[in-house]
């Protein structure tokens, strides 16, 4: 015997309640299978769930299109903070710079390391260091470090920021969207499952045939069990020729 199974996915969901509701409103409030309530409930429930999919699709097409433009400005943020450092060093090491500068950006004096910029926080904390020591060391009268200056760093700091910002917006978006979809997608299946109770117990007194036919224009999805494959697979086998 076929059994039923759920919708598991937003577009299947969408389409069940769908056919219920425009079968539903096909026929005479006497012959629907299931109670008016649920077609009130259908009404109001679908366009908020369909809506929401939407907006949850939205929000993720928005990050993605931005996800590439915010990965090359976070390489440029990087590239010119790892330069300035680097350019920094190499003036230490031409005797043009005391090795004591760098500590004006929180660096080890004796180490020539560029410090690691792999993530958007390490980015974010060394970045704020970097400039603002630059910043304070020129206030004290020191030399500015150039081919890039730090004017040039800060803009590219302040684009990684302002972009930084928005892809968290965005990323928040998504996941409130995201947690919204988990409650309705359990109000669907609430729905969905009283409507198919409703709607088999209406038909239960229709012959197997006629009552699966009759279900299944309402929208109820029915598959065959593994054994049931194997007989209908069976069956369909063209027989050979018997040979005396």
């Amino acid at each position: 015997m076929p059994y039923r199974r759920l919708p598991n996915t937003d577009a299947a969901r969408i389409r069940a309640m769908k056919i219920a509701l425009e079968k539903g409103r096909d026929v005479p409030p006497n012959q629907m299978p299931f109670s008016g309530k649920l077609i009130v409930i259908l009404q109001k429930f679908l366009p908020q769930y369909e809506n929401m999919i939407q907006l949850q699709k939205q929000a993720y097409a928005a990050q993605y299109d931005k996800s590439r433009d915010y990965s090359e400005i976070i390489r440029k943020a990087r590239l010119y903070l790892t330069h300035f450092v680097k350019v920094m060093n190499m003036a230490i090491f031409r005797g043009e710079l005391s090795p004591e500068i760098r500590s004006f950006y929180g660096l080890a004096t004796n180490e020539s390391t560029v410090p690691a910029l792999n993530t958007e926080n390490e980015l974010i904390s060394w970045g704020k260091r970097i400039i603002e020591g630059e910043e304070f060391r020129l206030r004290k009268g020191g030399s500015p470090i150039t081919n890039p200056t730090i004017a040039v760093v800060k803009v590219r700091y302040q684009n990684f920021l302002e972009a930084w910002t928005f892809q968290k917006t965005l990323a928040k978006r998504t996941m409130d969207y995201v947690e919204k979809n988990i409650g309705l997608r359990k109000e669907a299946d609430e729905i969905i499952l009283q409507l198919w109770n409703e709607i088999e117990e209406s038909h239960s007194m229709l012959p197997a045939e006629k009552r699966l036919a009759a279900n299944e224009e309402y929208g109820i999805v029915y598959f065959l069990r593994k054994n049931e494959l194997n007989d209908i697979s069976a069956e369909s086998e063209p027989k050979g020729n018997i040979w005396p």
